[in-house]
């Protein structure tokens, strides 16, 4: 028996045991993460959280001023306005069949009497009469004064001063009937917060994925590194046994050539885990909001646990609760109300309408800006009845076949999401299957490398068998890593897909 250069005495054995020392060779200070605290960091620490947060108080606030629409609306409105020059009502000189009323650039009124009034004409009558003459012409003199007088005062009360306007107004407003335009916008208004709604939680599932993807992903490239070293420590200690054996005559330098080839090869391999680790921690650290030179660790054990089933959830159940569906739902509620809202312009359009208005000048009792006014209500209710619209027509007409389109897609998408589910589930099975097969390679890939070992150390067997063996065995334990990071990403999309995905 060959005397120094003997492997192991168990292949399995050996690896538990190197990957135990390995383990406590290097003791490790990182925070190690499980896949349900990834997802929870994720899922705080992502921009989409506030994003979403803000999206949910858009829809919800644009959703109660729809309901406010209903209520009444309270306005004031307010103006002052400066003229350069105030509105004549009155003209300066009025005719009228018994004379001619003027006011001056001064302001002073006059009076003259036409020649066919009467006044005028007992004048002329009396003129060789002095004394009655005199009474005459004195109370013509009078009364046309008088006339001017009068003519005066209306002048000025009839010609305000428009200098400095105010204007101020208090009203309320509210809607009796306006074609089910407000209901319909109320009802469009809360599906689209639905639909905000769904957006947010398909993505916060979509970001899940993801974790979870990155997640074992860097579970299995840990799995894959861990591999590769043991791989190499096997290689390594055959390049001394078999140095010791062409020294004692019992092995060639061309064997000795193949097992360094294959050394070196697996140190590449080594170095390219490595390397891999770091990128895909990163990528995880990443979706996780740490620092993309965070050191930690994840937690392996979950690995082995793979998740069984036979059956799907009911169909039906299944795609009531899928976001697809739920969002063509609220998409098909809004195109009805669509529907309803365009048909709105038929019909007549009812409110009613109070005010308290009050200005200055006030005209509550002839023109004044004193301040004196006490303003006015009015109340009233306004009705307007559409007649021939044919715009409106043809928009409801539009609107009733976007509402047909969307039960359409609606109908579609049932049957894909379907077809999904049913993909998934063969998918998960076939990846369940796998994990079975690469046990099964597993175990008889450590088979043959032990009785490689036992055959090599007996001498029955070369370096380059045993190299072979070892290669096998790495390979099928790669396969069975593979396996069953693939089993979990498949389950956790099956999950997605029938609404069984815990957040």
């Amino acid at each position: 028996m060959r005397r120094g250069w003997s492997l192991v005495q168990s292949g399995p054995r050996w690896s538990l045991a190197l990957a135990l020392a390995l383990a406590l060779a290097k003791p490790s200070l990182a925070q190690v993460y499980s896949l349900a605290d990834c997802r929870q960091m994720a899922l705080e620490s992502s921009s989409q959280a506030e994003l979403r947060q803000e999206q949910l108080a858009v829809a919800e606030l644009n959703e109660k001023a729809a309901l406010a629409a209903m209520f009444p609306k309270f306005g004031l409105n307010a103006a002052y306005m400066w003229n350069s020059k105030s509105p004549v009502l009155l003209p300066n000189e009025m005719n009228f069949s018994f004379g001619t009323a003027r006011v001056g650039a001064n302001g002073e009124g006059s009076f003259q009497w036409s020649e066919s009034s009467y006044m005028n004409q007992l004048e002329y009558s009396t003129r060789t009469l002095p004394d009655m003459n005199a009474q005459v012409s004195a109370l013509s003199a009078e009364t046309g004064q008088m006339i001017a007088d009068a003519y005066q005062q209306f002048y000025r009360a009839l010609n305000p001063d428009m200098t400095h306007v105010v204007l101020g107004q208090v009203g309320v407003t509210q809607p009796i009937y306006v074609g089910g335009r407000l209901m319909a916008l109320y009802r469009i208004a809360s599906a689209t917060r639905e639909m905000t709604e769904i957006e947010a939680d398909k993505k916060q599932q979509a970001l899940i994925v993801s974790v979870d993807e990155a997640y074992w992903r860097v579970v299995a490239v840990q799995q894959k590194k861990a591999l590769a070293e043991q791989y190499y420590e096997l290689l390594v200690t055959l390049e001394k046994n078999v140095e010791e054996a062409v020294a004692e005559g019992f092995a060639t330098h061309s064997d000795l050539l193949n097992v360094k080839a294959k050394r070196g090869d697996a140190e590449v391999k080594k170095m390219q885990a490595t390397n891999g680790l770091v990128l895909s921690k990163m990528a995880l650290a990443q979706l996780m909001g740490l620092s993309l030179d965070a050191a930690f660790e994840v937690d392996e054990s979950g690995l082995d646990d793979i998740a069984l089933h036979d059956t799907l959830p009911e169909m039906a159940s299944v795609l009531e609760g899928r976001d697809e569906m739920r969002l063509l739902e609220q998409a098909e509620k809004i195109a009805k109300q669509n529907v309803k809202m365009m048909s709105a312009g038929l019909q007549p359009n009812i409110m009613a309408q109070a005010n308290y208005i009050y200005t200055n000048p006030s005209v509550e009792n002839g023109f004044s800006n004193q301040w004196k006014g006490t303003g006015f209500f009015s109340a009233g209710v306004v009705m307007n009845m559409p007649i021939a619209h044919a715009d409106d027509i043809l928009r409801v007409k539009a609107a009733k076949h976007e509402a047909k389109v969307v039960a359409l897609k609606k109908e579609e998408a049932r049957e894909l999401l379907t077809l999904q589910v049913t993909q998934a589930n063969q998918k998960v099975l076939e990846a369940q299957q796998k994990v079975v097969m690469a046990d099964m390679q597993v175990k008889n890939a450590e088979e043959v490398l032990r009785f490689a070992q036992e055959a090599y150390t007996e001498g029955m067997a070369t370096a380059s068998d045993l190299m072979q063996a070892q290669t096998a065995w790495l390979s099928a334990c790669t396969d069975r890593v593979d396996a069953q990071v693939e089993a979990h990403v498949q389950e956790t999309r099956l999950k997605q897909y029938t609404n069984t995905l815990q957040l």
